[in-house]
């Protein structure tokens, strides 16, 4: 798979994971919450920072029909309107161009999803260098199509979504010249899983399709993305807050600064232990030989005397015969005076 640049990040199984941290509606509608939720997912060690771009007038209907309001019992929106929701969560779009700036200011990547047409053309007046497709616009092939034509890389998040309707949105943004693709593993629920997460997925994904394949995660904690990154996982996004217990539409399931730091640091450290297929020593373990057990000579012995149980064991350290060659020893004879300590080799059996 070939490496993706995002302004000039690259992203690819040979470079360490590219962590997203989604904003989403934490900033509780204030812009000053969210600038600071800027500053402080920075100081954690992500790459980028990503908003959702939309309004409640471009996601649905402001109307009290039953098709428009959460019946989930599961959903911790249970009972809430489409519309409702997505005016609390939203982030107001005179809000974007100071993200992105107070974004730069601090080295982070800034992009966003965009729900509909207009949400691509306002991105593209504020320079995005990237764009990503949420899980349930995932079918939304005409807005795939308008993000392809920007020409700019596309993430595209898979939740829900059956093999077949991913072949449709990668040829779909394909014949609308996607030349830099990722794909996201997720799963739609708010919380997951761990058990419902099935990573087993990412590397079946990246077969199928043949492009790089991240995990978009809603579990609590950092054990999921970091299996996920030994599976192949190049891309991490997860939703980020100040303090879950300051509320907001995504808190439940958002991660704290210090949880993000963690993630940072454990996906690096997991996507640079996978390394390659080694036995025996590398150079490192060198030192560690004097920690295996061989065969040594137990005794002061003089020339000509028979090796026995009584004069040489196998012990530590391991710079004496291995101890398979315990028995072959057994009743062999010492070529020369030997003191005890010495470990055992052919050059002393003749």
């Amino acid at each position: 798979m070939e490496t993706i640049y995002i302004n000039d990040r690259p992203i690819g199984p040979k470079h360490r994971p590219f962590i997203i941290a989604e904003l989403s509606g934490n900033h509780n509608q204030s812009l000053e919450r969210a600038l600071l939720m800027v500053e402080k997912a920075a100081e954690s060690g992500v790459d980028a920072i990503k908003l959702q771009t939309y309004t409640a007038e471009t996601m649905t209907l402001n109307v009290d029909q039953s098709d428009f309001v959460i019946q989930d019992e599961q959903s911790i929106w249970k009972d809430r309107s489409l519309y409702q929701l997505y005016e609390e969560a939203h982030t107001p779009w005179e809000w974007h161009e100071a993200i992105f700036n107070k974004c730069k200011e601090h080295g982070v990547i800034t992009f966003s999803s965009p729900f509909d047409s207009s949400a691509v053309d306002f991105l593209e007046t504020l320079g995005a260098p990237c764009y990503k497709v949420a899980s349930f616009e995932c079918t939304d092939l005409p807005l795939i199509r308008k993000i392809a034509e920007t020409g700019k890389p596309m993430i595209i998040s898979t939740g829900m979504a059956t093999a077949s309707e991913i072949d449709e949105a990668v040829k779909t943004a394909e014949e609308a010249g996607c030349q830099n693709l990722i794909l996201l593993k997720c799963t739609s629920t708010y919380p997951a899983t761990p058990e419902n997460s099935n990573l087993s997925t990412i590397p079946h994904m990246q077969q199928l399709f043949g492009y790089q394949v991240g995990l978009s995660d809603h579990t609590l904690g950092v054990g999921v993305p970091v299996a996920s990154v030994a599976l192949g996982a190049t891309v991490i996004e997860k939703h980020f807050t100040l303090a879950r217990a300051d509320g907001g539409v995504d808190a439940e399931f958002s991660l704290e600064p210090n949880e993000f730091k963690t993630l940072v640091e454990e996906t690096k450290r997991a996507w640079q232990s996978i390394g390659k297929i080694q036995y025996g020593p590398i150079s490192e373990e060198k030192n560690s030989k004097q920690l295996r057990r061989s065969v040594y000579i137990t005794k002061d012995l003089k020339a000509g005397e028979v090796l026995n149980q009584n004069n040489i064991r196998i012990i530590r350290p391991g710079y004496g015969l291995p101890p398979k060659y315990f028995k072959t020893l057994i009743g062999k004879r010492v070529n020369q005076d030997v003191r005890c300590g010495t470990p055992t080799s052919w050059n002393l059996i003749g």
